[in-house]
């Protein structure tokens, strides 16, 4: 205790307030950023996630303007709102970097990702597995007589819950584009 009977931290407007006014919240955001098509520019931007110990949670990259030599990435990453915004900032001081934007801010946004599904079985299960995928609109792009091959385009959850009823009759492996996001409207 102080001579003035005051405690240390007790006050907002404490000098000594030592109490973070931070948030414990974890947020997923989608992050859509412009760069210059040239080497190194994704390396600059992942080497920004991890050397700070900040998560990507799904990463899409492709050139979108030939003649302007831009691409897109589109990362998905999870944090507090002051990581978010700090990634953000960090994004934007990158020399390559022309524009960042944070989908899940600025309103509503239309999130794709694309998912190759290989489920194996026979019987009762392969035709439950046809029924499921037909349910889900998934496509079958490979039969075998012991296998399918299904693509699925959807919402992250999407794909998700379609190979949690796939797991039991057969899943045996998953591959997955990742997150490609759009703003809706003009």
């Amino acid at each position: 205790m102080s001579a003035l009977k005051i405690k240390k931290g007790s006050s907002k407007h404490s000098a000594y307030n030592l109490r973070p006014n931070f948030s414990d919240v974890q947020e997923t955001h989608t992050v859509a950023v412009l760069v210059e098509n040239e080497p190194g520019v994704l390396a600059r931007v992942i080497g920004l996630f991890s050397g700070r110990g900040y998560n990507i949670d799904s990463l899409t990259v492709a050139e979108v303007d030939h003649e302007g030599h831009l691409s897109r990435i589109t990362i998905v990453t999870s944090g507090t709102p002051q990581v978010i915004e700090q990634i953000k900032a960090q994004l934007g001081r990158i020399v390559s970097v022309r524009d960042v934007h944070d989908l899940t801010v600025e309103g509503k946004s239309v999130e794709r990702e694309l998912a190759l599904l290989k489920v194996a079985g026979s019987g009762d299960k392969r035709v439950e597995a046809l029924r499921l995928a037909d349910i889900f609109r998934a496509n079958v792009v490979d039969s075998t007589l012991e296998s399918f091959v299904f693509q699925l385009t959807g919402t992250p959850d999407k794909i998700d819950a379609f190979a949690d009823l796939m797991r039991p009759l057969g899943l045996t492996e998953v591959a997955r584009t990742g997150v490609a996001a759009l703003a809706r409207g003009a």
